[in-house]
């Protein structure tokens, strides 16, 4: 894998000159060791073209563009969690969110990498009662508990509990809670453009999705805890996290406000309520000047993307059943055609295991 990653770098990376020695110098080290340590440069590449190979994103028309912030020296949970805080401030920007990693220590043979549990940075808190209802979101009752467990005391009891990080420094080692700062943390208010009643609920939703719970592997090289970032698509907020049954569940609710009739399917009223929902995200993110993109707007981008990829020589791999928006998926160019549907790396990968932390279940 390392052979093959090196050869990538340096067939498109003509800039970096002769294979040869770093090649055979890679074999040595791996050789000695049983890894190896990419260069600055092969790591950045590395964590670019693992965007570009990403079948389930939509928006990797801008993949150059990441900016990579190298922490591989950074072991500590302590310090993992103040460079994860570093990481939202530089991917906010002020509301001009910029798609950023941070990478942190690889796994090595002896000795794991450091690990985030929490499957994004900024994930609300679900508290489950005993009669099985969540205030928050359900999605995330597994990790709040396993917070609560160590020591964190919950927030104020809303629906939009800011979640502390959960993580694990490099060698392994109890699981740690930090609170992220709250100037890291930009939340946008949900407002509608019309009905006054929508934002009267107190709605709202967090600005940068940086998933955290990937690994990043490059030529064989894992590491654990590479959290990354690009901006919303509105309909993941205002058709998922906002929508569906088994997260904040709110179509029923929209649609009672909008007076509709709710007896039979037939009449619509999810799809009506859905769009009214997802201009409300949409709104409110341009009302507070916050960057996002709307499913239209990205499918185009997403297919120049292809045209610019293939004048390359390069096909895109992508999964249909994720590129295609959850909204008006016909109304948009990329539900008209098939897909390359291999698995490309560099890659970023979910782990049984990075799974199981994600839903609180690394605690004994």
């Amino acid at each position: 894998m390392a052979t093959d990653f090196l050869r990538q770098y340096y067939e498109e990376q003509p800039q970096a000159g002769d294979l040869r020695p770093r090649l055979a110098a890679v074999l040595a080290e791996i050789e000695a060791t049983g890894t190896y340590r990419h260069t600055r440069e092969e790591l950045a590449f590395g964590a670019r073209v693992a965007w570009r190979n990403s079948s389930r994103c939509i928006g990797r028309l801008y993949w150059n563009s990441l900016q990579v912030r190298d922490r591989r020296h950074v072991t500590t949970a302590e310090e993992v969690a103040l460079e994860a805080g570093a990481h939202l401030r530089a991917a906010t920007n002020g509301g001009r969110l910029r798609p950023v990693i941070t990478v942190f220590a690889p796994d090595a043979p002896d000795r794991p990498g450091p690990r985030i549990w929490n499957d994004q940075l900024i994930r609300y808190a679900g508290y489950e009662a005993p009669d099985g209802t969540v205030l928050g979101d359900p999605r995330n009752t597994g990790i709040t508990a396993a917070a609560v467990r160590l020591g964190w005391s919950g927030d104020a009891g809303t629906p939009f509990d800011v979640l502390p990080l959960i993580v694990q420094g490099s060698g392994g080692g109890q699981p740690r809670c930090f609170r992220l700062p709250p100037e890291a943390v930009l939340e946008v208010p949900i407002i509608h453009p019309e009905f006054d009643w929508l934002g009267e609920w107190g709605l709202r939703w967090h600005a940068v999705p940086a998933i955290s719970s990937m690994c990043l592997e490059i030529g064989g090289v894992c590491y654990p805890a590479a959290p990354f970032n690009g901006w919303y698509m509105g309909t993941e907020i205002g058709a998922r996290n906002l929508a569906d049954t088994d997260r904040y569940d709110l179509l029923p609710r929209v649609a009672e406000g909008l007076g509709l009739d709710t007896a039979s399917d037939r009449s619509l009223w999810k799809d009506r309520a859905l769009v009214e929902l997802n201009r409300a995200v949409l709104h409110s993110f341009d009302q507070a000047d916050v960057t996002i993109s709307d499913h239209h707007t990205e499918s185009r981008r997403f297919l120049t993307h292809i045209a610019r990829e293939e004048r390359r020589g390069r096909t895109v791999p992508a999964d249909w059943s994720w590129i295609v928006p959850p909204i008006s998926g016909a109304a948009t160019g990329v539900f008209h055609r098939y897909y390359d549907t291999s698995e490309r790396t560099p890659a970023y990968v979910h782990h049984p295991q990075a799974l199981a932390l994600a839903r609180g279940e690394g605690l004994v």
